[in-house]
């Protein structure tokens, strides 16, 4: 890749990513939560039956009893080890949670045995800290000390006799409730080791915390049984984690600003050096549309570590669930993963060997032109440059494509599909690819082996395949097979052969498969055995030029053919659902609103009437009037569905209720009103209550109401925020990029006001100081936001949140 890979080998001095098993390589399918036996059992047999490839299924947090590490519930995981014997039989990995917290319970064999050995983070005093999660009262273990990490390996290596063929170590951070910094104090001690710093208080270790615990899971699968690689996925790590987890990118929302975010972060873990990382595929929180879940899975399914994963509350987020178009999109994008798993697998090696990414941003191919140093939805698989769409209104194969310099050649396996990326292999490269199989276990070393072959300006060509027993550690003693192809046109034959070999297997007479690519999507075809030398020969220019010709429009005729996925669920059973794909008017007394509700419910054009003043700024995709459920979450990308509109008289009142389903059982219902005996005012009142398929003593996750409008600067020199503040003090905030935040006595009274001095106009903002905690202004060059913010905190059936507030026009002198 040229140096900026070279420069990523000084990685290797605090360790390369260990060697994953071959398995963990395939896409895995996880749900928070699949909550019993018969329900894991049931979604992977539907993998079988439907075709779609799948290695791994997860078992969240709900498989314990009780949310006890090392436990099982007794009625829905009675016996884990014969549900995994199951799964081994058709093929499926079982990958179970562990969360550092350890319920403070007495009889709790976990506990009793960690407060015996006093392993547990301590409170300034010394005593355990005990802190809330998921089972309640918890005590942390230590991981900073040997002591604690030996004792947490003990456990994990019984932990394994249970079938485990892998560990997830979530809440690591350490994450603890109803704290305000969401983990354990700064002021409690961790008895460290000496050779990492002794003893200190928690801001020294917090950022290794998670890190040390996913080594003491390592550590323990490695003792469990020596012959296997262990597999450990890690939410939160530090630099060097890589050598005993995986990482995703955490709990994601389902929504098109995450999905195109997930790019970049995958590319930025693997320049930080760890090469095993993706994202929940389709998002954790919230429910994906079907375009939204194919698109991402296009992409997802070509990430280094490829794991759908959804919370409890939303929609099923398995392939099939969201229609046969979305279907068909990921079958085909998974079997493209298991074909290019050859490769895959050997990127991996170079990874573990050399400390290079797996996947890398573009500006590898050419680190010179930097163009290429701002394309977010195009990455390298080493020579195979994946071009995506991370926009709903085009496919990829509808976009402008940045290509390093040099020769890149597209290419399919016969699966083009509009939501599908587009791929293309760098001129000098052979890519080897194996038979589309449904789980890695089913592939063996005698299968077909093809090479895809793109020529550089000198007619040549290189690549390598690396092969094992793809677990285990035999390749270490030599046990492999490391095979350098290389491609070379001369005298109009292009002849493939192997320039040298590694490692002491012996290669296998398998048949081997030699495509040529021409350019277009189109190439010629040979075939042979592995080992010997072949021989193919090039058409005429004429024929090349008439090939390609015919290749780029048999494409484009296919891509045409095919019906792209739906960007939308079909409308709910709400009352007035049918108004959710409408753009909304909303006129009356002094104000005529639009509202788009397919996009959170987003409140487009605010005009006050007398005045001819469009208040609002925004663009289709930005801005306008939104609402999130935190600082950049849930709440503003949500299909919203309109449950009743309501007209009084036309031209007297106007009103509009609308929900949003946020996930983990939460919905964001909002109602704007233009008010009958004030037809000057506008009424928003927006909430998060629980869905009434909870029970009365649940409590949800954190989250508060983030009012986040935009407002046009039109005169941005003549424009200040003015207002009363809770302690009497008159204040008035002019243009000064960046945020204003306002809490306490320093809030606004109940009302601040945008004036605009040069026309003569203010946009009046009333409030409920009781709703609202703080208050943020942030100015741009053209518009301000001036946004309020409730209380964060967990929301029940009787508790839930809301901010009623109104807006009015004055003249002012």
């Amino acid at each position: 890749m040229g140096r900026p890979a070279k420069g990523m080998g000084k990685f290797s001095d605090v360790g390369t990513v260990s060697m994953p098993p071959k398995w963990s390589l395939g896409y895995h399918q996880c749900r928070w939560s699949y909550d019993s036996s018969e329900k894991v059992l049931k979604v992977v047999r539907t993998f079988r039956e439907k075709g779609i490839p799948c290695d791994v299924i997860w078992m969240d947090i709900d498989y314990m009893d009780g949310f006890r590490c090392f436990t099982f519930d007794p009625s829905r995981f009675a016996n884990p080890k014969s549900m995994v014997n199951d799964l081994h039989s058709i093929g499926c990995k079982a990958i179970w949670m562990l969360d550092p917290g350890i319920k403070n319970e007495q009889g709790y064999f976990v506990y009793e045995s960690g407060s015996e050995k006093d392993i547990w983070v301590q409170n300034a005093d010394g005593s355990p800290f005990i802190g809330e999660v998921w089972p309640g009262d918890c005590a942390f273990p230590d991981f900073t000390s040997d002591r604690a990490r030996a004792w947490w390996a003990s456990l994990v290596r019984d932990f394994i006799s249970n079938g485990v063929d892998g560990i997830w170590n979530d809440m690591n951070e350490p994450a603890v409730f109803n704290t305000s910094t969401k983990t354990m104090p700064e002021s409690n001690i961790h008895r460290g080791d000496a050779d990492i710093g002794g003893t200190q208080d928690h801001p020294y270790y917090h950022n290794v915390y998670g890190m040390l615990m996913a080594r003491s899971t390592y550590e323990g699968m490695a003792t469990a049984n020596a012959s296997k690689r262990p597999f450990v996925l890690t939410r939160a790590g530090f630099v060097g984690s890589q050598r005993y987890a995986a990482t995703w990118t955490g709990d994601n929302l389902s929504n098109w600003e995450h999905f195109r975010m997930s790019l970049p972060m995958i590319l930025q873990l693997g320049l930080s050096g760890q090469p095993f990382s993706g994202p929940d595929i389709g998002g954790f929180a919230g429910n994906a549309t079907p375009k939204l879940f194919g698109r991402w899975m296009g992409v997802g399914s070509l990430f280094p570590f490829s794991r759908g994963h959804s919370e409890a509350g939303s929609f099923d987020h398995e392939p099939w669930s969201f229609g046969e178009e979305c279907e068909k999109v990921c079958r085909l994008a998974l079997l493209r993963r298991y074909r290019l798993l050859p490769h895959i697998y050997t990127l991996f090696y170079h990874s573990h060997t050399t400390g290079t990414p797996v996947a890398a941003p573009i500006f590898f191919a050419d680190s010179q032109d930097p163009k290429l140093r701002k394309v977010e939805t195009s990455f390298l698989l080493g020579p195979l440059l994946v071009c995506a769409s991370t926009v709903p209104s085009k496919g990829a194969h509808e976009c402008a494509h940045t290509l390093p310099k040099g020769i890149w050649l597209p290419f399919d396996f016969g699966d083009s599909h509009p939501d599908l990326p587009v791929l293309y292999l760098r001129g000098g490269a052979i890519l080897p690819v194996g038979l589309p199989i449904k789980y890695v276990g089913e592939a063996n070393l005698d299968d077909d082996l093809s090479l895809i072959i793109a020529l550089d300006e000198n007619g040549k060509a290189e690549g390598t395949l690396f092969e094992d027993a793809g677990d285990g550690y035999e390749f270490t003693q030599g046990n492999y097979l490391l095979t350098y192809y290389v491609a070379e046109l001369q005298s109009m034959v292009v002849t493939v052969k192997i320039s040298k070999s590694e490692g002491l297997w012996k290669r296998s007479k398998r048949n081997l498969k030699i495509n040529v690519l021409l350019g277009g999507g189109a190439m010629i075809s040979s075939h042979g055995v592995d080992g010997e030398e072949l021989h193919i020969t090039m058409p005429s220019e004429s024929e090349v030029s008439r090939l390609i010709a015919t290749s780029e429009i048999a494409n484009k005729k296919q891509l045409e053919m095919i019906r792209p996925i739906p960007d939308k669920h079909a409308p709910s059973g709400h009352e007035g659902a049918e108004l959710s794909k409408t753009p909304i008017d909303l006129k009356s007394g002094d104000w005529l609103l639009k509202v788009v509700p397919w996009i959170g419910g987003r409140i487009m054009s605010m005009t006050h009437l007398p005045s001819d003043s469009q208040w609002l700024h925004n663009s289709i995709e930005l801005n306008g009037y939104e609402e999130f459920s935190g600082t950049c979450s849930a709440g503003c990308r949500e299909e919203y569905v309109v449950l009743r509109r309501h007209l009084e008289q036309l031209g007297e009142e106007e009103s509009i209720c609308m929900e949003g389903d946020i996930g983990g059982h939460l919905l964001f219902q909002r109602q704007i009103s233009i008010l009958q005996d004030e037809p000057n005012t506008v009424q928003i009142v927006s909430g998060i209550k629980a869905s009434i398929t909870v029970g009365s003593e649940w409590f949800s996750r954190s989250v508060c109401i983030q009012v986040h409008p935009s407002f046009t600067l039109v005169h941005p020199t003549e424009v200040v925020v003015a207002f009363t503040a809770v302690n009497g003090s008159n204040q008035e905030i002019s243009l000064q990029l960046g945020d204003i935040t306002l809490e306490g006595d320093h809030r606004p009274n109940g009302e601040w006001m945008l004036v605009d001095r040069c026309a003569g106009l203010s946009l009046i903002n009333r409030f409920d100081p009781g709703e609202v905690s703080k208050c943020l202004v942030h100015w741009g060059t053209d518009h301000v936001n001036m946004e309020l913010w409730s209380e964060e905190r967990p929301v029940s059936k009787d508790t839930p949140l809301r901010i009623c507030h109104q807006y009015e026009v004055r003249q002012t002198s």
